[in-house]
């Protein structure tokens, strides 16, 4: 199930042949995030911790063709956590003065039982919030739809193999 891009939120939903569970523990371990990505721009976390709350800062390395420097940094923002159904962070970089900047775009993971061993799994792209000034540089969304139903594909992967 898709929304497409009417709005500034892109939203696709799958079935997961995994318990709610397990699929949240995939999404909580930043270990995984480089296998669920559909771009190819997530690369490594820059630590192992697993994302345990609101607040949290968790940190990946990217890579992307058109960024000034290729490999670059997001730190990301736990937004929600509600174990095991939702999910959410706002990436950011850290600024020449130190602090992180966050562009106005969020991830979101909602998850709901579908049968005793499996689960419904709704990405959501938001980049509603990002200034004018930053949509200058950067086309929203910087990515198609195929992306999230990739991402979707990685992630239902990882977690039926559990």
């Amino acid at each position: 199930m898709s929304t497409g891009t009417a709005t500034e939120v892109m939203i696709v939903t799958r079935r997961i042949e995994a318990p709610v569970g397990a699929v949240f523990a995939v999404l909580t371990d930043p270990a995984n995030h480089a296998a669920i990505d559909g771009t190819g721009w997530v690369r490594e976390p820059l630590d192992r911790a697993a994302i345990s709350g609101v607040g949290q800062i968790f940190g990946m390395g990217m890579f992307h063709g058109n960024h000034p420097d290729g490999d670059y940094r997001m730190h990301n923002r736990v937004e929600v956590f509600e174990p095991p159904h939702t999910l959410a962070w706002q990436p950011g970089q850290y600024g020449p003065d130190g602090e992180i900047g966050y562009g106005g775009w969020t991830w979101r993971y909602d998850l709901a039982d579908d049968g005793p061993a499996a689960c419904r799994v709704t990405l959501t792209y938001d980049w509603s919030a990002v200034p004018a000034f930053l949509r200058e540089h950067i086309a929203f969304p910087p990515f198609g739809e195929e992306h999230l139903t990739r991402s979707l594909d990685n992630l239902a992967h990882l977690a039926e193999q559990r």
